[in-house]
């Protein structure tokens, strides 16, 4: 069993940073591949970015892809999103995943899900 707690969202103007966080219980982590989501109001959940079980390898949703970086460090049980150039489009509450397939892009491929941070962009 995996439980995933999410932190780092917030209000940010255009053109702005955040980094999210992800931080994972358990001692199996390095086990699971990990991603990130992301539903705006009123849209379905969809997939942002995704990282292997030893971090080397990575895969990105085009629309964010050069923006952001998704990265983790399995001695802290985490993974975390480095978001730059924030866009409105990209306003939305996160979610961070595991599975136990590497470099998921589908929902129904992770087993484990955080409560969500809000992300919120100005423009």
């Amino acid at each position: 069993q995996v439980q995933l707690v999410e932190s780092g969202g917030g209000l940010v103007q255009a053109g702005g940073s955040l980094r999210l966080s992800c931080a994972a219980s358990g001692r199996t982590f390095s086990s699971y591949g990990m991603g990130w989501f992301r539903q705006a109001p009123g849209k379905e959940r969809e997939f942002v970015a995704a990282i292997s079980w030893s971090g080397g390898r990575t895969y990105y949703a085009d629309s964010v892809k050069g923006r952001f970086t998704i990265s983790r460090d399995n001695a802290k049980n985490t993974v975390y999103l480095q978001m730059n150039s924030l866009k409105p489009e990209d306003t939305a509450v996160y979610y961070c995943a595991g599975g136990l397939t590497n470099i998921a892009t589908r929902l129904r491929e992770y087993d484990y899900w955080g409560q969500g941070t809000q992300v919120t962009v100005s423009s």
